[in-house]
């Protein structure tokens, strides 16, 4: 059979390809798929708000006996869609089966150079000394009119975004009760 060098080219190449490919394990068989297995599978899953901005973007967190398997953003809320920030996608990390997340208060004393653990009896105890000392010294019964004020400048608070309207309720009637003028929140800075 006569073959012109245009054909002798294409099929000396194609010769070539076809041994290069199966000697480097290429098989053209066809081959069974293997699904993947879901880690959310039979997990159930529930609804949060993320606790990072003021946005307020929705989440869904999925548990398999009480561990935080997975994290995502909600696709039904109609703040963000299902799509989520770089803090958001990270928020799995928060979660407390996190090997790396701190499950102990750290303390570190005044001019030390090193966090140490402490129970949370100490922390507690410490943070409400020392918002009584705060609020001893600074607390003003009358103000220079002589009007009643029952008031502290020595202290203020930042709120978090991440509060519910219930739980920002009762931070800011706590505040009040100990005298706090100044109160702010991070969704209005």
């Amino acid at each position: 059979m006569g073959m012109d060098r245009r054909q002798f080219l294409k099929t000396t190449c194609a010769s070539v390809s076809g041994v290069t490919l199966g000697a480097l394990g290429f098989d053209l068989k066809p081959i069974a798929a293997y699904a993947a297995s879901l880690r959310t599978l039979h997990a159930k899953q529930t609804t949060t708000i993320c606790p990072y901005c003021a946005v307020g973007c929705g989440i869904l967190v999925h548990t398999i006996d009480g561990k935080v398997v997975n994290t995502e953003g909600d696709p039904d809320h109609p703040i963000n869609e299902g799509s989520l920030c770089s803090k958001g996608m990270a928020v799995y990390q928060l979660s407390h089966n996190n090997p790396a997340r701190i499950t102990t208060p750290l303390y570190r004393a005044p001019y030390a150079t090193q966090w140490k653990e402490v129970s949370w009896e100490f922390a507690l105890d410490k943070l409400a000394n020392l918002i009584k000392k705060a609020r001893d010294a600074s607390f003003e019964i009358k103000n220079a009119a002589g009007q009643v004020v029952n008031r502290t400048m020595g202290m203020a608070s930042l709120g978090s975004a991440a509060l519910d309207n219930e739980e920002c309720y009762l931070y800011q009637k706590f505040l009040r009760a100990l005298g706090l003028v100044y109160v702010e929140h991070q969704a209005r800075i």
